[in-house]
């Protein structure tokens, strides 16, 4: 008679499978409405998981999104030798922007602006909303109703951020780079599921 496998292997499995982030609710999906486990069954055999996968090369990791299966990040300096493009470098006045938008959200351009002391380009703009790091939440009740920016849930999941309240203090970030330490890992995101190889990113000059 065949055997079901354990719950947390069911839902290693189909965290290495899904290649991206799984919610509680789709992972209840993954089962039969009469043999449906509740969210906090899912959430001890997650816990579970997590440890077992505690000391290795891959990680168990709790994001905005849902779970997922992810590279560990001290594994970069081997695995970066696995492309051979180069690592994205983002500029210094991008991270700033991102760094206002994230901390003061919602903000309109002009106050970010006003806040760093220069203007932002069009292209820093773009890239932070094509890359879906940002987007525009609303406009401001003033004349001319500008842009209002927040950040999205893909920038949660892309900084492994369950919610915003995990951001370091502004005291604490004494660094840009704390914001985002795989910026100079030299290789794409480690998110992607069982293996290190999401698609190359395209670089940007910010």
């Amino acid at each position: 008679m065949h055997q079901t496998p354990a719950l947390k292997h069911i839902l290693e499995a189909a965290l290495l499978a899904a290649g991206d982030a799984l919610s509680l609710e789709h992972m209840q999906a993954l089962f039969p409405d009469t043999d449906r486990p509740e969210k906090a069954r899912l959430r001890g055999a997650l816990l579970d998981l997590q440890q077992d996968y505690a000391g290795r090369g891959l990680e168990v990791v709790e994001v905005a999104s849902g779970w997922r299966i992810q590279v560990a990040a001290e594994m970069a300096p081997w695995l970066s030798r696995l492309w051979e493009e180069k690592p994205i470098r983002y500029s210094r006045a991008l991270l700033e922007t991102l760094a206002v938008i994230a901390y003061r959200q919602p903000v309109t351009r002009g106050e970010i602006e006003e806040v760093r002391g220069v203007s932002i380009s069009t292209t820093i703009m773009r890239t932070l909303q094509d890359r879906g790091w940002v987007r525009v939440v609303g406009h401001r009740d003033v004349p001319g109703r500008p842009a209002m920016f927040g950040t999205t849930r893909s920038f949660l999941d892309h900084f492994n951020l369950k919610s915003l309240d995990q951001l370091p203090s502004l005291g604490e970030l004494r660094d840009l780079n704390e914001l985002h330490p795989e910026l100079d890992l030299g290789f794409p995101d480690p998110a992607g599921g069982a293996g290190p190889a999401p698609s190359a990113r395209d670089s940007t000059d910010g």
